[in-house]
């Protein structure tokens, strides 16, 4: 690739993937996608203030992904309010980082409206299943990454907060949020006080399928992956190790396994439940 964004995209993604592809193809859209190939998650953030206007403008973009049958089952909170802001901190754990961040946001899943569209025009609502709160997260994903994407591309940095579910109940009443609406993740957003570290990701020849889905290799392939990550990003700490001890080769794979012997969001589906969703 020629030109200074198509030569960053191609070398983020050689840091980012063993097997990464030849992005010539792409060079006439090179310019975003150095911005989403070089990202990383931020948690350092300078103190100043992000303007709401550019919130804004940010959500509109992030809003006008593709959603569901065009059933808009998402929608977005920003927390302008220091209270509002230091109370979900709180509510994730009390993370200094998060606390620090010059502006959260919080995506939600929203099946109301299409329950109340119903309401108002006398129709059935015939689909109260697990696909109505699948779909309307699907959207709320879409919505993040599309805004993240979006965020990253006009200089902020940003890094999304999956720990709102851990208390989604007191994270609902923080946000007023009614039935049939959930929070689905958090995100912290601030202009970047460092450059973002590439994290590496698993192989494509992993992830990335052609007309079938293959695990040939699955294993060797991730034992390559956990010695390439401990060499160029190790990890500070080990988990659990009360539990597991100390390992000599602590990888990825290892992290990832520890990090979900522990039950996690346990409640959520009887949260789910609660607020009116059937998960049949």
């Amino acid at each position: 690739m020629t030109g200074t964004h198509g030569t960053k995209l191609q070398s983020d993604l050689n840091a980012r993937f063993s097997d990464a592809p030849d992005m010539a193809a792409l060079a006439p859209a090179s310019g975003l996608l150095a911005t989403m190939t070089g990202r990383g998650s931020c948690r350092t953030f300078e103190n100043r203030p992000v303007p709401m206007d550019t919130l804004r403008a940010l959500g509109a973009i992030a809003l006008s992904a593709p959603t569901k049958s065009d059933l808009q089952q998402r929608d977005i909170i920003l927390l302008q309010g220091a209270g509002q802001r230091a109370a979900l901190a709180d509510l994730v754990g009390g993370q200094a980082w998060v606390a620090d961040a010059p502006m959260l946001a919080v995506f939600c899943g929203n099946n109301r409206r299409q329950r109340l569209i119903h309401d108002w025009h006398d129709i059935p609502f015939a689909n109260d299943h697990l696909d109505a709160m699948f779909n309307a997260a699907a959207d709320a994903a879409i919505a993040l990454g599309a805004f993240v994407t979006a965020a990253e591309s006009a200089g902020l940095g940003c890094c999304p907060i999956s720990a709102v579910r851990n208390e989604a109940r007191a994270v609902s009443e923080l946000l007023h949020l009614p039935d049939h609406v959930f929070p689905f993740a958090g995100l912290a957003i601030g202009y970047p006080a460092a450059p973002p570290r590439i994290s590496k990701r698993l192989p494509l020849s992993v992830t990335c399928h052609v007309d079938r889905y293959d695990e040939t290799g699955l294993r060797d392939a991730v034992r390559a992956y956990d010695r390439d990550r401990a060499q160029t990003q190790p990890y500070g700490t080990q988990r659990f190790t009360d539990t597991f001890g100390t390992s000599q080769d602590y990888g990825w794979s290892e992290d990832k396994a520890r990090q979900y012997s522990a039950p996690e969001r346990a409640d959520f589906g009887a949260f789910l439940r609660a607020r009116g969703f059937s998960m049949d």
